[in-house]
């Protein structure tokens, strides 16, 4: 069953997020995982929402999004997402 991470953000450090952007794709092709949105338009049509960016990622299933988000090479890059970004990031198990 494929797993998706929905990663709401709000960037607050244009330059430390750039450096984290630019070395995450690796780790996601490792992974098999893939970009489904990645910082497009969007409307909100119901409720708040404190964010200005949506990303989200496809994995095969939830083991591999978590062994993704932990693994060393994921982990060495995410102090400058943290950094930089106000952010909500969630797992959450697809369809089969």
């Amino acid at each position: 069953m494929p797993a998706y991470c929905i990663v709401y953000e709000h960037i607050d450090d244009p330059a430390q997020f750039e450096i984290y952007r630019s070395q995450v794709m690796p780790t996601i092709n490792a992974f098999g995982g893939k970009f489904l949105v990645r910082g497009g338009k969007f409307t909100a049509l119901e409720g708040d929402m404190p964010f200005e960016r949506i990303a989200m990622l496809e994995f095969p299933s939830r083991q591999v999004a978590e062994d993704w988000y932990n693994s060393p090479e994921y982990q060495r890059i995410l102090p400058y997402r943290l950094k930089s970004t106000r952010c909500q990031f969630i797992v959450v198990d697809g369809l089969d």
